[in-house]
């Protein structure tokens, strides 16, 4: 069998990946892609990149795999309040394997017609799997959901539920089981790792009502930690009011909560709204849990059922470059 070129990977999986955007005069086969921004808008731009035994298991789908990869990316759009546009790929193989890449190709356009996103360049190489993908997303001029806009009085709201990606890591991790979880709850909790939710449709109400958000990633108090830093406030949540799935909601209360708390790859939104307009948004938006509000004084503050409180000990988001 003849290897086939790089060029010829991309022409065969990866440039009728997407459907086409009438803002992009140019997309896959030049030196560079050529996109129209319309005026009045911004460009919201983020990018991240997977490694093998890093982000994800050697043995995982390669159809989760395209699916997620794109999925995380779409997320930060999200939390900016920014539409999905554009995205560029690119993809370090070590071997050339079709029915990998057939996997891997489709799991990504499943993703991206979803989102209404288009490939517009890419590139391959040899070596370990690593993926990059850049995404780019349109929003309104000064429109931009910022971390640094929470107020006091602000209350904060989740979308979704937290916990479940990360009982689905323990449990390969530490081949933690619980009696109380069966073969339907480990399914469900293993999509909600594999296949994240990007909440793009919350994009707009985001703009509308939202001081402050971020997507959730290496978990709920380590991100919202970072609102509270960059809006220099502080912030007091209810743990009895975090949203559970129904498998988490089996699980002994306080280990649901230290989940729900701390583990990350949810990549649900957290953001702040203005107590007047909670009631509007709550109308308009499903999926969506007040869980705390904004303070003044610095700080994490959690309140438990019966009134308690005590302080959050923030873990801090995975550093590759840590000892």
């Amino acid at each position: 069998m003849v290897a086939e070129s790089e060029f010829s990977l991309i022409e065969q999986y990866f440039s009728s990946l997407t459907a086409e955007r009438e803002d992009v005069t140019l997309g896959i086969g030049d030196d560079c892609a050529l996109l129209q921004c319309p005026q009045g808008k911004e460009l919201a731009v983020s990018i991240d990149t997977l490694v093998e035994g890093v982000h994800f298991f050697a043995d995982v789908d390669p159809h989760a795999l395209g699916f997620k990869a794109l999925a995380v990316n779409l997320s930060d759009l999200a939390a900016m309040g920014a539409a999905p546009a554009w995205f560029t790929l690119a993809l370090t193989l070590p071997e050339n394997n079709p029915a990998w890449l057939e996997g891997f190709s489709s799991g990504l356009a499943t993703a991206a017609k979803a989102s209404s996103i288009q490939l517009v360049g890419g590139d391959t190489t040899r070596g370990p799997l690593t993926i990059s993908i850049q995404v780019h997303g349109l929003v309104d001029a000064g429109q931009a959901v910022r971390r640094d806009g929470a107020k006091p009085g602000d209350r904060i709201y989740v979308s979704g539920t937290l916990g479940d990606a990360g009982a689905a890591l323990k449990h390969r991790l530490e081949a933690w089981s619980p009696d109380v979880l069966n073969d339907a709850d480990w399914a469900a909790l293993q999509q909600r790792l594999e296949y994240p939710t990007p909440r793009n449709a919350l994009a707009e109400p985001l703009r509308h009502f939202a001081n402050a958000a971020i997507d959730i990633s290496d978990g709920l108090l380590a991100d919202l930690s970072h609102i509270l830093k960059r809006s220099d406030v502080g912030a007091r949540l209810q743990t009895h009011d975090l949203p559970l799935s129904s498998s988490m909601k089996k699980l002994p209360k306080e280990l649901a909560r230290e989940l729900a708390l701390s583990s990350g790859d949810d990549y649900e939104l957290c953001f702040t709204v203005p107590p007047k307009l909670a009631d509007e948004l709550e109308q308009q938006c499903s999926d969506i849990t007040c869980i705390g509000e904004i303070t003044a004084q610095s700080g994490l503050i959690l309140v438990g059922a019966s009134g308690q409180e005590t302080t959050a000990n923030i873990r801090k988001g995975y550093d590759h470059f840590s000892a």
